[in-house]
């Protein structure tokens, strides 16, 4: 079974909808949104690099 089989089983799941729901409404909290949007900008290299 494929990693993304294995995901898709798992998102299908009870558990796995009960932490999508939280994920969701983690990620609609103001405070926690722009703690992501730092999180994805350091990632993405789009942090505090000057040049």
């Amino acid at each position: 079974m494929s990693l993304f089989d294995k995901v898709t089983q798992f998102a299908k799941s009870e558990q796995g909808k009960k932490v999508i729901d939280q994920a969701k409404k983690y990620a609609t909290d103001p405070k926690n949104k722009e703690k992501l949007d730092q999180v994805k900008d350091k990632f993405l290299g789009k942090g505090d690099k000057k040049g």
